[in-house]
């Protein structure tokens, strides 16, 4: 199985780096919408036999010239993004950062059931990811295309490559970075990471 996962394309909230998080079920902007139309030109030629996404419009979009070829479709709430909770909607402000920071320190330092005021923690983050990935190893097919969102993207790539949550921020994700990834002997085996070349082909073109 060779499995292409992607982060989504860009939305409005990410360029005014305002949080989104699960409970905002935001649509992709301009910039966005090129992003995946530039993703779709490049990996076209590739016979999907599935395409997984969250339960968010945003990964429905990015991936919407591909559903349009009727390949099969299925939305998980497994890969929607992490809940951020109290912050979800908001701008950063000093105090803000200073609890993410904070909470992501937690989770370095082990403490996985540290959140965001009313959000997820990474214990319950860690949980429907692994489910995810025991789900993955279930399927028949061998061309998977899977767009989810940036924080639970770094989890899955964790858990895929043995890794712990702490190891989490070493992942880095852009929208439609893509991973492309085999699994072979019941191991994962990364080709690409986070991979924009085709961002870059689109406004080689484009010029």
């Amino acid at each position: 199985m060779t499995l292409y996962i992607i982060r989504h394309g860009e939305t409005e909230f990410n360029k005014l780096q305002i949080v989104q998080g699960s409970g905002v079920d935001s649509d992709l902007n301009e910039t966005g919408q090129e992003q995946a139309r530039a993703f779709f030109n490049t990996y076209q030629h590739i016979d999907f036999e599935l395409v997984v996404t969250s339960r968010l419009r945003r990964t429905h979009q990015t991936v919407r010239h591909f559903l349009d070829r009727n390949i099969p479709w299925i939305e998980m709430e497994d890969i929607n993004e992490i809940s951020w909770g109290a912050h979800e909607g908001l701008p950063a402000t000093p105090e803000r950062t200073a609890q993410y920071t904070d909470m992501i320190e937690n989770w370095k330092n082990g403490n996985l059931h540290a959140s965001l005021p009313d959000g997820e923690t990474a214990a319950q983050l860690l949980e429907r990811v692994q489910r995810f990935v025991a789900w993955l190893k279930t399927r028949p097919e061998k061309r998977i295309l899977v767009a989810t969102h940036g924080r639970t993207l770094r989890c899955l790539i964790t858990v895929m490559k043995n890794l712990g949550p702490a190891d989490m921020e070493g992942t880095p994700h852009t929208n439609t970075g893509l991973y492309k990834v085999h699994y072979q002997e019941d191991m994962f085996v990364f080709e690409l990471e986070n991979d924009i070349s085709h961002l870059q082909e689109e406004q080689h073109y484009a010029a």
